[in-house]
């Protein structure tokens, strides 16, 4: 199987009627939260590292959340697929970081 890391961003197309995507975006991070897979969210993206079938089970699962409100969900995904990497979620930022030291 091959190890990957993803970045997703799900977003209901029908809003509620104040306009807000708050609760059904929350809904999709619960998801991952649960799933107990390395991931991290930030004001755009939601990232998530493992296995290829794990990771896509748990972002059809997000989808399919945001669904229940929304007939019509938007989905953006970009995936590292790397076998025999492991902690990559981490391990990228902290080479940038690094190297932006080094270069001080």
């Amino acid at each position: 199987m091959a190890r990957m890391l993803v970045a997703f961003s799900i977003s209901p197309v029908a809003q509620d009627p104040s306009g807000s995507v708050t609760e059904a975006v929350a809904a999709a991070v619960r998801v991952v939260r649960e799933s107990g897979l390395p991931h991290q969210t930030n004001a755009m993206f939601t990232n998530i590292e493992g296995e290829w079938d794990e990771v896509m089970a748990v972002v059809k699962r997000a989808v399919d959340v945001v669904a229940e409100v929304s007939p019509r969900v938007g989905l953006v995904l970009k995936a590292d697929i790397r076998p025999g990497h492991d902690g990559q979620l981490t391990a990228k930022v902290e080479r940038i970081e690094e190297a932006l030291r080094d270069g001080e």
